[in-house]
């Protein structure tokens, strides 16, 4: 029987991507592509072409949902390596070398004897390998300094995916890449005519060392008349087999040395000292031995003859002391930072709790006094999960239902499926149908990847056009200018999804403005966004070509009145007249276009509309007020116990002011009015 699945947000033959998350297996509620399979593939992607380095702010509550969106962005990534791999291998016939295995000892020669140079076929090499490396800030959370804890962890897990002889011998022997001075050229690898005259020189020596002292041997035998020069052939023999043998050996022995003392356990031996932050040059220490090993991984990369890329997910960070996540921020912000160095560190982390903390820290105050402020700092591409859709939520439901032996046995038989079919047994007619299915959906998901490409292209031409205004709204700031052009590709990218089954929508220049808006202006952005929120759950659908600041001018009073409890979100707005010309006359979104980007929105922090949202629902619950009197309730009442204290001789005024004061002394509680 042929089965049928619904997936949303393409028309077209599903991309491998979906293919990935379909299982027959699971009946109605598994087959549909999740909104979160989308998020993460939109990242993935974009991941595989951001320039490094680059710090993720994965921006989303506590939750188990994270950790399972890592590990399909991780599957997603390596996918798209794979298939990167395939491309370049039909395009150039070069096959990666290994460098494990048998391929080791080329390895070493390559370390040993040959100089890399960086040239233009390396830098146009679009395949790439990640290297994957999680790290708990929660483990780590007892010691004193837990950045060292997440620079050491970074280099045992290079040092033990790469193995410790290759960097043991890079350490002693290697050299960074070059480049030539004149113009690229096409050879890679140089000879090293120093390492090789210096290796035979002592050779040599070495050799003649050993001839001399045999041939010394041998003058005794000759007699009394060869004793002197025997003598005087030990001696020059004995010097130069000991300079020879004394140069191999230190060699040997630092090598060896590196191999059995590790980077860890060198940063570990300097933070163990006692007033090591008093110490001249530490830091320095540290820095160099990051330098070595991004220069071990830029050597690996024309070596291999593919880009390398270090994935570091930090977890955890918001459940340590503010000191210490200070400190990691820190050496990320300085460790690790170089423009070579080949990193993408993921911060999994709520930034409502991770900006207090920050806030809180007793040795960053002055510096760090708005926490959002300071991890904006940091952070080079946010990525703010999205509220739970509602196909994500039913497959949590679906999967929540089953059991622990079910969900084990589904992945196992999703592993060991064949990748051609949903079987081994099915006819060949299938298995060639099956064939030209996913040929099919792969031509599909190229010419939907070229079209995003484009739009991509387009979309960051608006930025740096000078005919067109929205660079004078882009801050001077050069790590807000990169924040943008990391965030463009995943809105675009989203914004393509959604089109495919909604024709229409806005274009790229729309998509890179409302980048921008959400990079400059998040409160009031967040304010116009709950506002609309707000008034669509009370059951008052607004208006879709009613426009963005008209909401915001209708609302801004309300907002005045939060300006205490939200001073530090507040901060991060840009100025306020250039908001008004944004959203009044260049860029004027309407209602319907905000709800359509909003859900193509990474770059906003949605823990900043929560809290609006509760401000707002707080400030509703106001206590009842009591009744009040009938003369309280009447404005003319109320303006003839007004005038009574002032005119005289009317008694019915006068009455109806006794009771007035008589209602006041009771507590405004409603009395009989004769």
């Amino acid at each position: 029987m042929q089965k049928h699945y619904n997936v949303h947000f393409t028309k077209s033959a599903r991309s491998p991507t979906e293919r990935y998350f379909l299982d027959p297996e699971l009946g109605h509620q598994k087959d549909i592509l999740t909104e979160d399979d989308i998020y993460c593939s939109c990242l993935a992607k974009t991941l595989c072409h951001v320039p490094v380095p680059v710090t993720v702010g994965f921006y989303a509550p506590f939750g188990c949902r994270l950790h399972m969106m890592l590990d399909k962005i991780t599957t997603l990534m390596q996918q798209e390596a794979r298939q990167r791999e395939t491309e370049e291998l039909r395009r150039v016939q070069w096959r990666p070398r290994p460098v494990r295995g048998w391929g080791v000892p080329q390895l070493l020669w390559y370390l040993v004897f040959l100089q890399p140079i960086i040239t233009e076929l390396h830098l146009r090499r679009k395949n790439v390998q990640f290297l994957f490396i999680r790290f708990s800030a929660w483990q780590y959370a007892g010691t004193d300094k837990l950045w060292a804890g997440l620079v050491t962890t970074l280099c045992e897990g290079i040092r033990h995916h790469y193995g410790a002889l290759p960097f043991s011998v890079y350490s002693v022997l290697g050299n960074k890449p070059t480049t030539t001075a004149t113009s690229f050229c096409q050879r890679e690898w140089h000879c090293r005519r120093r390492v090789c005259l210096a290796l035979l020189a002592l050779l040599a020596a070495l050799c003649l060392g050993v001839g001399l002292l045999y041939l010394s041997l041998g003058g005794h035998a000759l007699g009394p008349h060869g004793g002197a020069s025997g003598s005087l052939l030990k001696v020059f023999g004995g010097a130069a087999t000991t300079l020879s043998g004394s140069g191999l050996l230190m060699a040997v022995y630092s090598v060896g040395k590196h191999l059995f003392v590790s980077q860890r356990k060198k940063i570990e031996r300097l933070v163990s000292r006692e007033k090591f932050g008093s110490q001249l040059g530490f830091m320095c220490e540290v820095k160099k031995e990051v330098e070595l090993l991004t220069d071990f991984l830029c050597f690996l990369e024309i070596y291999q003859r593919r880009r390398l890329r270090v994935v570091l997910e930090v977890t955890g960070l918001d459940t340590c002391y503010p000191e210490r996540v200070v400190g990691v921020l820190n050496a990320i912000n300085t460790l690790l930072s170089d423009s070579h160095a080949p990193f993408i560190f993921i911060l999994v982390v709520d930034p409502s709790i991770l900006a207090a903390c920050l806030e809180s820290a007793g040795n960053m105050k002055g510096t760090a006094d708005n926490g959002y402020l300071f991890l904006n700092r940091t952070v080079t591409l946010p990525f703010s999960v999205p509220i739970m859709g509602r196909r994500t939520k039913l497959q949590f439901l679906h999967d929540a239902v089953q059991s622990r032996d079910d969900l084990l046995y589904r992945e196992i038989t999703r592993k060991l499926r064949p990748p051609g079919g949903e079987g081994g047994g099915g006819s060949e007619g299938a298995q060639l149908l099956a064939v030209e299915t996913q040929a099919g959906a792969e031509r599909a998901q190229g010419r939907i990847d070229a079209e995003a490409a484009r739009r991509i292209q387009e979309a960051l031409f608006c930025l740096h056009d000078e005919r067109d205004c929205l660079y004078e709204y882009v801050p001077d700031n050069v790590v807000s200018m990169r924040r943008i052009v990391n965030t463009v590709p995943i809105t675009v990218r989203l914004l393509q999804q959604q089109q495919q089954a909604d024709f229409g929508g806005p274009t790229p220049r729309q998509a890179v403005a409302w980048v921008v808006l959400a990079n400059q202006w998040p409160c009031r952005l967040s304010w116009v966004l709950q506002c609309l929120e707000d008034r669509q759950q009370a059951g008052g659908a607004p208006d879709g070509r009613a426009r963005l600041w008209d909401v915001f001018c209708d609302n801004s009073r309300e907002l005045h009145t939060m300006t205490k409890a939200l001073q530090n979100v507040l901060d991060l707005d840009g100025d306020p007249e250039l908001f008004e010309r944004f959203l009044g006359a260049d860029f004027p979104f309407t209602v319907a276009e905000a709800q359509s980007l909003l859900r193509c929105t990474v770059n906003l922090d949605h823990s900043i509309r929560r809290r609006m949202g509760l401000i707002r629902a707080v400030s509703a619950l106001k206590p009842p007020s009591p009744p009040r009197s009938p003369t309280q309730a009447s404005p003319t009442a109320a303006s003839g116990a007004s005038n009574a204290g002032r005119m005289a001789g009317q008694a019915t005024e006068a009455h109806h002011h006794h009771h007035h004061h008589r209602d006041r002394a009771h507590q405004g509680k409603s009395r009989p009015v004769a």
